[in-house]
């Protein structure tokens, strides 16, 4: 059985979707309409920006959501997904190619998620770093040592050995310290906007949950295995609930691997920018065969 997975936030890079535009009369309409939906010529950024202009949550997460969602539509009959699933933002992306939301409504939701996120995200100072060479149990019980005084919570399950955590930065950078007391290989701070995935995403919460209760949701054509449990979906009010909930909680992208694997799954396909999904699948249920869509 085949799922195609749609990365998240981080895998942006300047020039990306410049090729598919230029070869594709397909995809040249999409960018074109994403251009008009969001106000402004996001194509722009994309193909001949800064790494500082995609670094913006308010255009890499529409950025990242075009690039993975064009390149599933020029799939044509290639397309044929019998589970889809998406890392963080990437459970937008996953959604509209399984049918769950038209190309427009999935990239007006983007850009709100994107806007209530980067406002939370100047609100108070916070930050996120990548724990490698902990057990997912060690770094949980880490960050719940530092969170008796400060705020630092897992955020998203990649792989084994691989735990993001997110916070403040006084609690990210305490957790850091016990990680490497502890025996991590790694424990890296990220250069994200802020604290995805945490407490701290609280405000942003409420926009998006408004925002989703005003967009119409589909029954998709093949079950979306959503971050919040790792399970499979197709009811659209659950998946609504799921995606709100998604913002203050973590990202269980081992967990969703390992459940598209025991439901049948024995190929990934990887929809988007870069190749981060393919390397943590690999991971994840080495058994399994994971490459690009083209």
């Amino acid at each position: 059985m085949k799922a195609f997975v749609f990365p998240g936030q981080g895998a942006q890079f300047v020039g990306m979707g410049k090729e598919l535009y230029e070869s594709s009369a397909l995809a040249k309409d999409l960018f074109e309409r994403a251009d008009g939906i969001l106000g402004y010529r996001i194509t722009d950024l994309m193909f001949s920006g800064t790494d500082e202009d995609l670094r913006q949550t308010k255009v890499t997460q529409p950025a990242v959501f075009l690039h993975s969602v064009v390149t599933a539509m020029c799939l044509g009959e290639a397309f044929r997904p019998d589970m889809t699933a998406g890392h963080s933002l990437g459970e937008f992306s996953a959604l509209v190619a399984a049918g769950a939301l038209s190309f427009d409504d999935g990239l007006r939701l983007v850009l709100a998620r994107a806007l209530a996120m980067q406002k939370a995200c100047e609100a108070r100072p916070s930050t996120m770093a990548a724990i490698l060479g902990l057990p997912d149990g060690k770094v949980e019980e880490i960050c719940s040592r530092v969170s008796v005084e400060d705020i630092c919570v897992p955020a998203n399950y990649n792989c084994p050995g691989q735990v993001v955590i997110s916070g403040t930065v006084e609690g990210v950078s305490a957790a850091c310290a016990l990680a490497k007391e502890e025996g991590a290989k790694r424990a890296l701070p990220l250069k994200v906007g802020g604290a995805f995935h945490s407490p701290l995403m609280e405000p942003a919460r409420a926009e998006l949950a408004e925002a989703i209760q005003h967009t119409e949701f589909h029954t998709p054509k093949c079950p979306v295995y959503q971050n919040v449990d790792g399970l499979p979906h197709t009811d659209s009010e659950d998946i609504k609930r799921n995606l709100v909930s998604q913002l203050t909680s973590s990202v269980r992208w081992t967990q969703s691997v390992l459940r598209m694997v025991e439901d049948g799954a024995d190929e990934f396909v990887e929809c988007g920018p870069g190749s981060v999904l393919q390397g943590l699948v690999k991971k994840i249920a080495p058994e399994a065969n994971a490459h690009a869509a083209m």
